[in-house]
């Protein structure tokens, strides 16, 4: 007996907002579909236990006839349960929702009012369901919708349990009838999902051993594509015992998660019951020095099936740079991020999360220290962004955070102090390029101090925490060249030397009337001058130009003449003139890009005056 009627009084209304509403994730309807195929069959084993029956849940292509169908051999449906889940819909709740919704969720609705079925509409225009239910004696059901507002049911013909759905596709969303999209569509959302998923390609007929096409003639039959592809993993690596793992297993799911051939450089596998349902695995990728836009993938699942990428409420923002997956069944499907930002539930889950990747970290450095130490030029960016943005993780990580020095070794902060005792004073001095810088790396070096290696974008901000933030270890940070107390020493040579006449001849050259000079006695008696600036003032400017700010601050050098050096002596013992004064101005430019290259104007006049100093040369010769 055929049934017609209209879905509800509200589905004129709902159903046309419900296509525009999900448009940008209109492929959302593969996922809805095949999740309900998967939930049937898991009902089916709940009600029948153990079975060797092959559960499974097909996708179908047929280009032909223009449809896409989803089958299951789950429990099925009797004519009751199709007028209960399938004509019942709550739609005044779902349109009470959508007057009042601002956010930007865009599968927001989906899931949340037993509309997941109706989302099939987004790309047909014709929907049937043809089910039979387990339950004995059931009579098969045949319901068809061309609109998802009215709808027939009658009696169907399907004789065995299951259900299939048959979309008959829009000509405007007619790739939903390429194969390699749904294919691709089933790997991003399905391809964890807890029952078998095969996908079947009408148009790519199987060969078997009485095929007679020209490429089976040929011997060929091994490169056709078969008719039914499996597409899903059933036993994802997150949800078993991480003691059952292996290193390779890890790897191999790392790489087919991301598509890629690298390898990480290790892992987080998280695996929680209590107090909340969590599981999952954090990859460490190989890490940029400079990482801002780098960006990683955390992939997030409820009970393997995908929900979403990079879901920020969930996994710490510093935790972004990492690859992974998250499973965690306690979470909606179709997630809210107004409901994520909220929840106290997901702070806790967050919390723990970074409490795991800090352990994780812990663990290496007191029981693998020098594997450890191995993997922190990739991590420590990071590692320190983590510090900045999070103070808890600071307090559960500081203890393992290192410094590379320029000597190629790493120490944590205390080994640092303890090393360089009564000879840093509280202070750290660091480089940020240790080749351009290496004059003034070397007069520390060669007065047994240790230079630690501060060259990434991140290091300005996390030197800043350390010492004025929450994680201040009252300690400094200074660069090589913006001081050189402890690098003189006690000699009577050039003392004779006027540091007035040398302030004038220099001020005189650079025609800098304010220029500060002074006269030390540097340890390396070949190295003519440095130029010191202020560490707090150069660090502010390079803040600032960082974020795209210039307040037009000067530059202010301190000139430090090498009292021991021949050069400088040579220089005060010469005679004022246009000699002199293209000498200081050489010297002056030699210190500077020992801090930074010169550009534009400077260096032009930079490699004139060279040009002019090698004829002078030249000459006397």
């Amino acid at each position: 007996m055929e049934t017609k009627g209209n879905i509800s009084i509200h589905a004129q209304n709902i159903m046309p907002v419900i296509k525009r509403w999900l448009y940008s994730d209109k492929d959302i309807f593969i996922r809805e579909m095949v999740s309900n195929g998967c939930d049937a069959v898991t009902k089916y084993k709940m009600v029948k236990g153990e079975t060797e029956e092959d559960l499974r849940v097909t996708v179908t292509v047929d280009k032909e006839n223009g449809e896409l169908r989803f089958t299951d051999n789950g429990i099925g449906m009797t004519a009751e349960e199709v007028e209960k889940y399938i004509n019942q819909v709550a739609f005044s709740s779902a349109e009470e929702f959508l007057k009042n919704y601002t956010g930007e969720d865009k599968g927001g609705i989906i899931g949340h009012f037993g509309l997941g079925f109706y989302s099939a509409f987004m790309a047909a225009d014709k929907v049937t369901i043809d089910t039979l239910s387990w339950q004995e004696n059931a009579a098969p059901v045949l319901w068809e919708s061309e609109d998802g507002m009215a709808f027939t049911m009658q009696d169907g013909g399907r004789r065995e349990r299951g259900t299939t759905i048959t979309l008959h596709i829009l000509e405007e969303e007619k790739e939903f009838l390429d194969a390699g999209r749904v294919m691709e569509v089933l790997n991003r959302y399905c391809g964890y999902m807890s029952v078998p998923i095969y996908l079947e390609d009408l148009s790519k007929p199987a060969h078997d051993d009485h095929c007679d096409c020209e490429e089976c003639k040929d011997g060929k039959k091994e490169e056709k594509q078969e008719e039914i592809k499996p597409v899903n993993d059933i036993h994802p690596l997150w949800l078993k015992n991480p003691k059952e793992c292996t290193e390779e297993e890890y790897k191999d799911t790392y790489r087919k998660l991301f598509r890629t051939f690298e390898e990480p450089l290790f892992w987080v596998h998280l695996n929680v019951d209590y107090p909340f349902n969590l599981k999952g695995i954090l990859y460490f990728p190989r890490i940029k020095k400079d990482f801002g836009g780098q960006e990683g993938e955390i992939k997030l699942f409820n009970r393997q099936v995908f929900v979403a990428d990079n879901i920020k409420e969930v996994i710490p923002e510093f935790l972004m740079l990492l690859k992974g997956v998250i499973d965690c069944p306690d979470l909606p499907l179709n997630v809210s991020r107004s409901f994520l930002q909220n929840d106290g539930y997901v702070k806790k889950l967050s919390a723990h999360i970074t409490k795991k990747v800090a352990d994780k970290l812990n663990g290496l450095f007191n029981t693998e220290r020098k594997l450890y130490e191995t993997y922190w030029d990739d991590i420590h960016p990071f590692v320190k962004y983590g510090c900045v943005r999070d103070q808890k993780f600071y307090d559960q990580v500081k203890g393992s955070l290192l410094f590379k020095t320029t000597a190629g070794e790493y120490y944590t902060l205390d080994e640092y102090k303890a090393r360089n005792e009564g000879k840093a004073e509280k202070k750290v001095y660091y480089t940020t390029e240790q080749n351009r810088q290496a004059s003034a790396v070397a007069l520390y070096v060669n007065r047994g101090m240790d230079v630690v290696v501060l060259d990434t974008l991140i290091d300005m901000n996390f030197m800043s925490f350390m010492e004025f933030g929450g994680g201040n270890e009252g300690v400094q940070f200074v660069r090589v060249d913006a001081d050189v107390s402890g690098l003189t020493e006690e000699s009577e040579e050039g003392k004779d030397i006027d540091q007035g006449q040398m302030e004038k001849l220099f001020r005189d050259a650079l025609n800098d009337q304010e220029l500060t000079v002074k006269l030390e006695a540097l340890s390396d008696h070949e190295l003519p001058m440095m130029l010191v600036e202020d560490e707090q003032m150069r660090r502010y400017k390079e803040m600032s130009a960082m974020y795209g700010q210039d307040f037009g601050f000067p530059t202010k050098y301190t000139v430090v003449l090498n009292r021991l050096c021949p050069t400088v002596r040579a220089l005060a013992a010469m005679e004022e003139g246009d000699v002199a004064t293209l000498l200081c101005k050489q010297m002056f430019d030699l210190a500077r890009l020992s801090g930074r290259p010169l550009e534009a104007e400077d260096l032009k006049a930079f490699i004139s005056r060279s040009n002019e100093l090698v004829s002078l040369l030249a000459q006397k010769a």
